[in-house]
């Protein structure tokens, strides 16, 4: 799906109208949050787990009556060495997901990339140990 209306097109399709149970905002634009509550079903749930580094409406006009509940929270890391464990064996893999690469030396721009993530395109910024020798061109994509 590359615009709302085609997201909103294949929710109301493949729900019969009704709109999904759960919603995952997950790359911290107020745009992704706001059709977020657009698509859920009453009684369904938001899950915004992006980075937001602008505000985003909330138009409780239009979800008073529908039992919506929205969370917000950042990944918990109890789940931390599980996905390393994952990561390691190769049964989780990170191209297309970690969209950009920096070593610590490069914290400052890293974060600066993830703060603009609506201009850099950054939807997971990773960090490595400087000795991770990674290519220059996967440093930042």
């Amino acid at each position: 799906m590359t615009s709302p209306d085609e997201a909103t097109q294949w929710v109301t399709e493949a729900t019969g109208g009704l709109g999904a149970h759960v919603v995952v905002e997950a790359v911290g634009l107020p745009e992704a949050f706001e059709l977020c509550t657009r698509l859920v079903r009453p009684g369904g749930h938001v899950a915004n787990v992006g980075v937001h580094g602008r505000p985003a409406q909330l138009n409780l006009e239009t979800l008073w009556d529908r039992d919506v509940t929205i969370t917000t929270g950042l990944v918990d890391t109890v789940s931390t060495p599980r996905l390393i464990a994952l990561l390691a064996t190769g049964r989780l893999v990170l191209p297309g997901l970690v969209t950009h690469r920096f070593g610590l030396g490069e914290i400052q721009d890293a974060y600066d990339a993830f703060a603009k993530a609506a201009d850099t395109g950054a939807l997971k910024v990773a960090m490595f140990g400087d000795d991770a020798h990674l290519p220059d061109d996967d440093r930042t994509s």
